[in-house]
Parts: structure tokens; sequence; C-alpha cells
């Protein structure tokens, strides 16, 4: 079985790398995207210092999102396994991840230990479209809407309401919300950045600040990739910097409109994308000729692509680490379906052993 190509030509593995290195070595303005674990994440990271590359999530704009939340705003967050043991309130804020559904209505299942009733009320902030995680037994989350406004608006008059003050339109529900906060002992407000505004996280924040004046409440962080924070965490520890960094002058440089990658490729900035993800690349038009090197999980080319390298899946074809969002840090996965298939962490060491011989990758 064919696993790597130049072009839409068969070769082996060692020489598709070589070829890959000599491109990324001549490159003058190369970015990655990334989806992978945290040794696909190390590796690529330390690739792209090598070759001042900048770097960031595959779908990264979600990812972003929640960055700045941390960076520029702060959060008061809790631990997922807190919040199951503790949350008598459970507030969902938006749209969450398919992914994070299951947890969701593990949520309504289980009884917290510091609730008067022994059972958790819920709750959806949104729009009457807005979809809600399915919870157990038939029970359903109570919506907190003010029709179709953005989710932003919402909770801005959700938290005007709260404090006393006037609003053009009144929060759905806002008199159960408040009856229920009023009697709960740990409120937890589960958030992603998946399909919410920077602002609205903001906002959120605000409101659980609110609530602590007076008593106790808290946010879950859930994620948009488990993938994508992981590497914003490998990231962090590897540079001091989160995802769309770049060393186009020798040294991690963080600027998240500058290295957002798409905007980059969008624009005509960038003449080389690596991106590895074990998704298929769907060809885009280009500006300039941008030349693509793409590990993918595939039995074919790529279309458009200057270099295809099949790669596994992780934890499911090769042993991974990953960002688990049930336990709010990293976990070892073993394979599910052991394959001959190598890891992205595996083609990265042997494109960059091409790109310099010098020393070993940094990470």
């Amino acid at each position: 079985m064919a696993v790597a190509w130049i072009g839409n030509r068969e070769t082996l593995v060692e020489h598709a790398a070589a070829h890959a290195a000599a491109l990324l070595w001549s490159s003058r303005c190369p970015v990655f995207s990334f989806d992978t674990d945290i040794h696909g994440t190390r590796a690529a990271i330390a690739l792209a210092e090598r070759v001042g590359a900048a770097y960031d999530h595959a779908d990264g704009a979600a990812l972003a999102r929640e960055t700045a939340l941390f960076t520029d705003k702060g959060a008061m967050t809790v631990a997922p396994g807190e919040t199951r043991r503790r949350a008598d309130v459970v507030v969902i804020v938006g749209e969450l991840p398919k992914i994070h559904h299951d947890f969701v209505g593990e949520l309504a299942d289980t009884t917290p230990d510091l609730s008067a009733r022994n059972e958790r009320e819920f709750f959806l902030v949104g729009s009457n479209g807005t979809p809600a995680p399915p919870l157990v037994n038939g029970r359903t989350a109570t919506l907190l809407s003010c029709g179709q406004v953005s989710l932003g608006a919402t909770l801005a008059a959700l938290r005007a309401q709260y404090r006393g003050r006037q609003t053009s339109q009144s929060v759905s529900n806002f008199d159960d919300f408040a009856k229920a906060l009023t009697a709960a002992r740990f409120p937890v407000f589960l958030f992603s950045g998946h399909a919410t505004e920077g602002l609205a996280l903001e906002m959120l924040q605000g409101l659980i600040a609110d609530l602590n004046r007076k008593s106790r409440a808290s946010g879950l962080h859930l994620p948009a990739s488990e993938n994508g924070w992981g590497s914003v965490l490998a990231s962090t520890w590897m540079t001091g910097f989160p995802l769309r960094t770049g060393f186009a002058r020798g040294f991690p440089e963080f600027d998240p409109w500058r290295y957002d990658v798409a905007r980059m490729i969008a624009a005509g900035e960038a003449d080389l994308h690596l991106r590895i993800s074990t998704t298929i690349v769907r060809p885009q038009k280009k500006r300039n000729r941008l030349a693509l090197i793409a590990l993918a999980k595939t039995k074919e080319p790529v279309a458009g692509a200057a270099v295809t390298i099949a790669i596994g899946e992780a934890g499911v074809e090769h042993e991974a680490v990953v960002y688990s969002s049930r336990t709010g840090s990293l976990r070892s996965v073993d394979a599910q379906a052991a394959s001959e298939l190598p890891s992205a962490a595996t083609i990265i060491r042997l494109v960059a052993n091409n790109v310099s011989a010098e020393a070993a990758l940094s990470c």
C-alpha cells in the first residue's frame, strides 16, 4: 500500500520527507496548521522553530477566542471533576461541541453532594434555536433567551437583570433562574468557543464575577477541540505562548492576528503550507503559488499537494498523549486498532532530520 507521494507519483516515505524538507528549507514564509496529539504538536513546533514558520490549529478560530479569554481577560474556572461532584445548578452557555454532550448527560444522571434537594437544575443560555445537549430521563434545560439576539446580548441582559437594572428586553424564565441561584450552593457555567463570540465569553466572566460578590459560582471551560487545547498547552510550555505564534525572526512571537494561518494564506503572505491532520485537506483558492505539504490519513495523494504522506490517527492506530476535557489534564491513550501507518510525530521528525542534521529536535 502506497503511503507517500510527490505530486501524484508514489514514492518512498524517506524520499517524500526529503523533498518536503527541501521545500521547507527554501521557503521564505512557511506556515503550519495542525490537528494532532501532544507528541505531534511538540515535533511540529520544534520544526517550525528550525525553519522560521508560524503555526496555528487547523481550525483555529474557536480556539483563538478561548485563548484570548485567558490571555486578555482572565477567567474563574473549576475542574470537571469538581463540577461533577459539587455543581447543583448547571448553566449551559450557547452551543457546546458534540464531544461534550456525553459529559452533560453524565451530569444529568448524577447528583451533587452540595445540593439541598439532591439534584441538579439545568439552564440553557441562548436563542430559541440553540441546540441543547440531550439530558437523561426526559429532563430538559430551562431556556434563558432574549429571542433571536446574539448570545453576548442575552448574557448582557441576564447580567443586567441580576444586578437589578433595566433592560430593553427581558430574559425568558429569569425568575426561575434567580430563584435557583438564590438556593444554589455551587452554580457552574459550561462554556466553549465553539459557537460563541469573544465578547460573549467576556460577558459571561463578568456575570460569574458578579455572582461571587455575594455567593460563589464558577465556569467550566469545555474546549472547541480537545486536540487543539492540548496543542495550546504544549505551545505554552515550549515557547511561553499559545497557538498563533511564529519564529520569523528566530525567536517565538505571539500575535493572534498576524499569525492567523488561515488569514495569512488568504492574504497571500505564505509561500508554503504544512498541514498536519488525519482529515483530508480541501483544495482552496490561492492568491499565489502556495506549495502544500499534507500529512493526512489517506490512501491517495491530496489534490494539489506537492508532498503527501499518510499518517495514522492518534489514539486509534498508534499510542498517543492527548488532552482530556473529562479530567482537565493530559492522558495517555492506547491504540485501538494498531496499524503500520506512522504517527505525525514520526514523520515530522523524519522531515526535520532532512532539514538539518546539526542537532536533534529540542522536544
